[in-house]
């Protein structure tokens, strides 16, 4: 079985590393091959520049296929791997073009795997453990109120003046802002056309507490029977969004005017100013805060809440965002290659020996990942 991981960007080189350094079979592919050999090459010479029509002939049945590219390559890749009876891996989000694989990837005997990164990733797995340990409760009841919030953000470890920082070029940022998103509120759909129009903020429970600026992203909606709630739940809120340290929407208030009438070239100018300004310096560290809560009960008065957080900084190995997206994203590919998961398409496993073995690996990563128990202490 050989692993065929292609791409070496900042966010895959950890993960590509531990399966090296494993002894795994890797084959390395990137579109610069300068680069790959920069970040695996102390460990490897099986390092080739990437392109579909040279992979595809490399793949063998039972090998897996690795997408840390621009999410524009992953279906494509996904397709080949099914061709070659090889099974595939991304961190990203499951696109409607990928879901329409599941059938051609179950006939084929192989797994589709996505969402294994950080976010869309562990919070899934935390999402997961919380809905299992509450079913699993005396409190479980249907009728309970139920309110679930999932927060992911990178941030600056030491905050700066626009209380982010970048470690690549950031239009993918600025774009994001133009977002519409879709989340629960109050037993109701909320939907918001941009992240301002739903800006919020959240105590998250640090060792000293701290406050974040907070709003939801994407489709939260589908992630209810993702993650298991019942059709019959009373659920009051339910968002996956993300987090930014407080302050963040003064700083980048005159952006927020900008991005409606912004043609490509304003926005490239834009994104070239906050590089130049607020870049991570080389060796600097990075910050990622990701809480995940699950509450049963009234608002004020619940008899069952839980929260899962993890907070975790760049130090000697490497800044945090890397090796909390691409080693889950290793953990993946192992468990394809032992047949662990299913064929078809899937997202982070939910089997509760897996989400906790998983977790396990996840602690080693984070200088802090712990359950908070707002009712029992």
């Amino acid at each position: 079985m050989t692993i065929h991981w292609c791409g070496t960007g900042l966010s895959a080189v950890p993960g590509l590393r531990r399966l090296i350094e494993d002894g795994h079979d890797v084959m390395v592919w990137n579109r610069t091959e300068d680069k790959a050999r920069a970040a695996v090459g102390d460990l490897t010479n099986r390092i080739l520049s990437f392109a579909p029509e040279v992979v595809e002939p490399a793949l063998a049945p039972g090998d897996v296929l690795v997408s840390m590219l621009p999410a524009d390559w992953h279906v494509p890749l996904a397709r080949a791997a099914i061709r070659k009876g090889a099974h595939f891996v991304s961190s990203s989000y499951i696109a409607p073009e990928m879901r329409a694989l599941d059938d051609a990837a179950q006939k084929a005997g192989v797994a589709l795997v996505n969402e294994v990164g950080l976010d869309p990733g562990i919070d899934h797995l935390m999402a997961h453990k919380l809905v299992a340990d509450y079913k699993a409760s005396g409190a479980f009841d249907p009728g309970h109120e139920i309110r679930f919030t999932s927060y992911c953000g990178g941030v600056p470890k030491e905050p700066n003046a626009m209380r982010y920082k970048f470690s690549w070029a950031p239009v993918g940022v600025l774009k994001a802002l133009r977002s519409s998103s879709k989340s629960l509120r109050d037993g109701e759909v909320f939907e918001a056309a941009r992240p301002w129009d739903a800006l919020g903020t959240y105590d998250a429970p640090l060792d000293p507490p701290e406050t974040f600026e907070v709003y939801p992203n994407r489709d939260s909606l589908p992630f209810m029977a993702e993650y298991g709630f019942g059709a019959d739940w009373n659920v009051q809120q339910f968002v996956r969004g993300t987090l930014r340290l407080d302050g963040w929407a003064e700083a980048w208030r005159g952006i927020f005017a900008e991005m409606e009438t912004a043609d490509d070239a304003r926005l490239a100018k834009i994104a070239e100013e906050l590089l130049r300004d607020n870049a991570y310096a080389p060796g600097e560290a990075d910050r990622v805060v990701l809480v995940v809560s699950l509450k049963a009960g009234p608002e004020d008065a619940p008899v069952w809440h839980k929260t899962y957080l993890m907070d975790a900084w760049g130090d000697e190995r490497g800044n945090a965002m890397g090796r909390l997206v691409s080693v889950p994203v290793s953990l993946a590919v192992e468990a394809a290659a032992r047949g662990d998961i299913a064929p078809g398409v899937s997202a982070a496993p939910s089997d509760p020996a897996m989400v906790d073995a998983w977790l396990e690996r996840v602690g080693g990563l984070a200088q802090v990942l712990r359950v908070v128990d707002h009712v029992n202490g």
